[in-house]
């Protein structure tokens, strides 16, 4: 057991020295023009600049929350667990941070690169998203491993009791990293679409010009906000489901340390179920890393099936590898009585097999792939749903936002059904600790998986940067094909992360039941059924005040850029010049023309649109987020609700929380690639459409609509849902303390002990019997 668990860090080591590796080659690539550089500076210096000014606010919180869990830790836990709250949302935002300062680096270089091979601007896009992905794995593994033996060397792990105190400790990384999470998606989120919104609207409809010419002001604001929204946010968000799914399989695994499973588990002295996912999260680093070799383009081929052969690859090598080290680990079969079944038959145990725990880490894995697979197909660029959506624009931006949000709504039904069957099979294979492991499962290739989706803002960052350099149009077709794919391969990232989320609420879910002693949760009873209709009613809340918040944003960043359009001279004669010659290149104008239009270059006042973004994401990032703690402890506290509240709660949040994920996701994709079709050129009833025209423009509204949908409520929900559960278990030792002693009041009613440790009360006996 000691070698295996002081090998864990080394994993985290191995995923770090990638990241370093990596960052150094990204570094090491020709950054392009003068011109390119001091663009792609502009960018880095303002997601910096967010990030700093972010963290400051965060600072706070994350002292206020720690001194809190540490003063009111019990006997059960320790104030350590206020330390693992602060390592934990460190390790989130260095995640961030390290993911932040690649892609901005990558982005350039990336455009650069495409001046001459769609091969090379794909390996740098990519390679930069990888130290992301490799970034968010390591610093996972290795903290959860750290403290797993410095928690273990200090309580012990050779009781199940001593085991259950070290996990509970550990529970305060996972909180850490969620919060942490949560604020990034929040605030990256009002931030970029504020500065995207604000750039369509009157940049692409009112002006006539792309969102990423030079002289519109919102362009930097809006590429910042790519890094800050989709880089830092995302990752913040899989980081914490990383965490998350294995700090709840880790205390559904000490529930077997019974004295039947440790005569068993010999090899390591009981704590097999407990260390399995951090073994598969770490041999998940060897193989995403394998994974990335596979992704190669050349020159007219197509970056999306690079981008899948590296995932399949890595997927189909990481199922044989759970084979080995699931049936190395755990024995072959063992008996245990689940919590789930000790009201209702004392005497009857589950038998569990390591067989049956690797068929429920591959359900887990295949789910994830299929539900990407279904979000392809829902948002993908020539697909039916997008289709329809383009189809519509033709009638105006009313039946363009009707077409989408039917597409979002239906689009929920797959992966919900491909959730509610993995949750099935994986408990039928493993129990509780079967959904666990599923979620551990899914994603242990995350790697692979978080750089795939990190590539896409990369190259959405080298088209706007080609396009403000007024680089040739070959230059800009290829970062257009690799910003098309990024605009799927997000969209995927994001069905990734819901679905991910789902199960990794539920393992917390479970983890939650079993360290607060609750065995069932009735929902005949009142409190649960106010609990249930408190949750459900969560994610509309927490979705109104963020895309309330992207309103009022995105507003102010209006008005600012109509001011510039209309006050700073050159500019309002550069774009008028625009308007007069259409689509005529600038080269083809008249000298005097050509000599107004660059006197133009760099009028605008970038700076003031991304102040505007940053102090509206740190004001509005603040209610949405505290709202996620506060609640259950409240459910929790509160006279007439209680625990039993407190899991109907987690119930409606999870459901309607996922829903409500799925469909924002899927619908504000949807839109952008169909706003994205009319580039190409559209056939509608027999009649070709492009930019400018008018069905186009009625898909420009409809993506800014989409836009807080997909980048800010939807992918927000993801990390609520999780947040609220690991905020439950967290307080499950105070909740299990607080409703002991009115539990032990009526004592003429019998007890069943459970093998797991675990004291539950039985039924009274029915009459007659």
């Amino acid at each position: 057991m000691q070698n295996l668990l002081y090998a864990m860090p080394v994993f985290g080591l191995l995923g770090l020295l990638y990241v370093v590796w990596k960052s150094a080659w990204v570094a090491s690539q020709d950054a392009g023009s003068d011109k390119m550089k001091k663009i792609a500076s502009h960018i880095a210096e303002g997601a910096m600049a967010f990030l700093k000014a972010e963290y400051k606010v965060l600072v706070v919180f994350v002292a206020c929350v720690a001194i809190l869990l540490a003063v009111s830790a019990d006997h059960t836990s320790s104030p350590l667990v206020g330390l693992s709250f602060a390592l934990g949302a460190f390790s989130s935002a260095l995640a961030g941070f390290i993911g932040m300062r690649v892609a901005t680096k990558a982005n350039v270089r990336t455009t650069n690169a495409a001046k001459t091979s769609l091969g090379k601007a794909l390996e740098i896009a990519f390679v930069g998203g990888s130290v992301m992905g490799m970034g968010v794995v390591g610093i996972g593994v290795l903290g959860l491993s750290i403290l797993l033996i410095v928690y273990g060397n200090m309580f012990g792990l050779d009781t199940q009791e001593n085991v259950t105190r070290v996990i509970t400790v550990i529970t305060g990384f996972s909180f850490g990293a969620s919060s942490i999470a949560l604020f990034a998606r929040v605030g990256g989120g009002i931030y970029t679409k504020a500065a995207d919104v604000g750039a369509d609207l009157v940049g692409k409809v009112e002006a006539g010009i792309p969102e990423d010419h030079p002289l519109n002001p919102a362009t930097i604001a809006d590429n910042v906000g790519d890094n800050v929204g989709d880089v830092a946010g995302m990752g913040a968000d899989l980081f914490e489901s990383y965490v998350g799914s294995i700090v709840g399989t880790m205390v559904l695994g000490a529930a077997f340390m019974t004295a039947d499973f440790m005569a068993l588990d010999t090899k390591y002295d009981g704590l097999s179920a407990v260390l399995l996912p951090l073994a598969l999260a770490g041999v998940g680093i060897v193989m995403s890393f394998l994974g990335t070799f596979f992704v190669k383009v050349k020159e007219g081929g197509d970056p999306q099936k690079a981008l899948n052969m590296g995932e399949i690859v890595s997927s189909i090598i990481m199922i044989g590898a759970s084979w080995f080290i699931i049936k190395g680990m755990l024995p072959e079969s063992w008996w245990f009585q689940d919590p789930l079944y000790a009201w209702t038959d004392p005497e009857k145990g589950t038998q569990y097999t390591s067989t049956g725990v690797f068929f429920a880490t591959v359900i887990g894995l295949v789910a994830g792939v299929v539900i990407g697979l279904i979000t392809e197909y829902y948002t993908g660029m020539g697909k039916g749903p997008v289709n329809s959506i383009v189809r519509q624009s033709s009638t105006g931006a009313a039946t363009n936002i009707i077409a989408g949000l039917g597409v979002g709504m239906m689009s929920t039904m797959f992966p919900v059904l491909i959730i509610a069957l993995a949750i099935i099979g994986a408990f039928q294979f493993g129990g509780l600790y079967g959904i666990a492991i599923a979620a551990v499962g899914m994603l242990s290739n995350l790697g692979i998986q978080l750089a795939v989706d990190a590539y896409g803002p990369i190259s959405d960052n080298a088209g706007g940067i080609a396009e403000m350099s007024e680089l040739p149009k070959e230059v800009r077709s290829r970062t257009d094909k690799l910003d098309a794919v990024g605009n799927t391969t997000a969209a995927i990232g994001k069905g990734f992360a819901i679905a991910s989320a789902a199960l990794t609420a539920l393992a917390l879910f479970g983890a939650f039941m079993t360290t607060a002693h609750v065995s069932t949760i009735d929902v005949s009873k009142a409190n649960v059924m106010a609990g249930l209709f408190i949750g459900g009613m969560l994610p509309f809340v927490f979705s109104a005040l963020a895309m309330g918040a992207v309103g009022r944003a995105a507003m102010h960043m209006i008005e600012e850029v109509r001011r510039q359009f209309n006050e700073i001279a050159p500019l309002k004669a550069a774009l008028a010049l625009m308007k007069k010659n259409g689509d005529k290149p600038v080269s083809e104008w008249s000298a005097d023309e050509q000599k107004v239009f660059h006197e133009a270059d760099g009028k605008a006042e970038y700076g003031k649109c991304v102040a505007i973004s940053t102090t509206a994401a740190l004001r509005q990032m603040i209610i949405p987020g505290l709202m996620a703690v506060v609640v259950p402890v409240l459910i929790a506290f509160l006279p007439g609700f209680g625990v039993e509240a407190l899991g109907g709660m987690l119930a409606g949040v999870t459901v309607t929380g996922v829903l409500m994920a799925i469909f924002q996701a899927n619908s504000g994709g949807a839109w952008d690639n169909a706003k994205k079709s009319f580039e190409e050129g559209v056939e509608i009833n027999g009649q070709m459409y492009y930019k400018k025209s008018d069905p186009h423009k009625a898909a420009v509204v409809g993506d800014t609509v989409g836009d807080p949908f997909k980048d800010t409520s939807g992918p927000s929900l993801n990390i609520l849902i999780k947040l609220m559960s690991i905020v439950a278990l967290v307080i499950a030792p105070l909740i299990a303390l607080k409703e002991k002693p009115s539990a032990s009041l009526d004592k003429k009613q019998p007890k069943t002990e459970v093998k797991a440790d675990i004291q539950m009360q039985a039924p009274p006996a029915e009459s007659g019997k």
